[in-house]
């Protein structure tokens, strides 16, 4: 028995398809669309080459993949995922093959021939039904050995250990510098889904590690980075507020003593009880340097002990230092009239002997505020107090 035109004529026209097939990815797939031409000629055209023939194959012989087949395609995507090649791009290539020659099987086919067509039909959708779980099976296994190969990388550039040779398996070169981000939640929340939304704005070249409440991340320095907007961008994306402490580390042999910074930054200003954002050490300076060990800090704070039994006095004190001696302003935060906001303030004066109204009063009584917030113990459960007008960046 002689085989069906039409198999026949596809089969003569595989060239002719695979170059129409590889002009369709580059007009309707973004990500093809801005792959270099030799890369389009190349390996997408080989890609593309394979998985027609198989498909031809198995059309003439009205079968379906064989082990060897479906370990070939399988191979071919997991090349495709290794190269980087986003997982729908590739499955719309498989869609985009099948509706190509769909077409052309239906602009050739003569009316004597639609029971033919009709079984190349369901014979291709048929293939595409059989390779499509191949396709994602390849994927997912390389994105899983990716990740793996990631986060040892992170180990290693965290740790200070060599980095370069898993560089490869984990698909992101060494960088030159990297900005070394600590992520702590504001409250009890779990923020590990922060870490798609900071692939998705730095554009899957950030190594990270996120558990619960906390993670951390190195993401690569480059001329266009606006850390403060991709910040802003991934917590607005959050379900749960966070802080995000950064440190520059000028090349990956100072990643281990960054990291060490932004830690210090980032407990520093959980501990003050900062709002959410980005902080670097230049935000905290004046509270770090009061956070080293010594006598200075307790003798700060205990210049606040005599308001102790004076709620409402502590309460006006902090919102006083918070908008920056600001007196109408803090008069409206606390709802109270100007003459009863001076009446507290003079208070203050007597029963600590230091002047809110003067410079010098003003300057020891925020560091004492600073001073008495990081004497008490994070873990205590009595809450934070917030000292300082700083914002974050």
């Amino acid at each position: 028995m002689s085989e069906p035109r039409l198999h026949t004529w596809l089969a003569e026209r595989l060239p002719e398809l695979t170059s129409r097939l590889s002009e369709e990815l580059r007009r309707r797939v973004p990500f093809y669309e801005g792959q270099p031409r030799d890369v389009l000629e190349g390996p997408l055209r080989q890609a593309i080459e394979a998985n027609l023939r198989i498909s031809l194959l198995i059309l003439r012989e009205r079968r379906t993949f064989t082990a060897d087949e479906r370990a070939e395609i399988i191979a071919w995507s997991a090349r495709r995922a290794e190269q980087g090649v986003p997982l729908e791009a590739v499955l719309t290539a498989y869609h985009l093959a099948v509706e190509l020659c769909w077409k052309a099987l239906m602009e050739e086919a003569r009316p004597d021939e639609a029971e033919e067509l009709g079984a190349l039909g369901l014979h291709l959708f048929g293939y595409l039904r059989a390779a499509v779980p191949a396709v994602t099976l390849a994927h997912v296994q390389r994105h899983g050995e990716q990740q793996e190969a990631r986060r040892a990388m992170l180990d290693a550039l965290l740790s200070g250990a060599p980095a370069h040779d898993l560089t490869a398996k984990a698909g992101i070169p060494l960088a030159a510098s990297y900005e070394v981000l600590v992520f702590r939640a504001v409250e009890d929340g779990d923020i590990t889904s922060s870490q798609s939304a900071l692939d998705a704005y730095a554009e899957a070249r950030v190594l990270a590690r996120f558990d619960g409440g906390t993670g951390m991340a190195l993401l690569p320095v480059r001329p266009d980075l606006r850390l403060d907007e991709l910040v802003s961008g991934v917590v607005a994306a959050s379900e749960h507020a966070f802080t995000v402490s950064a440190a520059l580390a000028e090349g990956p042999e100072s990643i281990p003593s960054a990291l060490r910074e932004a830690t210090e930054v980032a407990e520093l200003v959980t501990r003050l009880g900062r709002p959410p954002g980005l902080y670097r050490m230049a935000d905290v300076l004046l509270e770090y340097q009061l956070a080293r060990p010594g006598n200075a800090l307790a003798q700060l704070a205990a210049k606040l002990e005599p308001l102790d039994d004076r709620p409402e006095l502590m309460e006006t004190l902090r919102a006083y230092v918070h908008n920056g001696h600001n007196r109408r302003q803090t008069a409206l935060d606390l709802q109270v009239h100007r003459n009863t906001l001076d009446y507290r303030l003079r208070n203050i004066a007597a029963l600590t002997g230091l002047d809110p109204a003067g410079a010098e009063g003003f300057r020891l009584l925020a560091a004492a505020l600073t001073a008495r917030a990081l004497r008490r113990d994070p873990d205590s459960g009595t809450g934070r107090e917030q000292i300082s007008g700083t914002s974050p960046k």
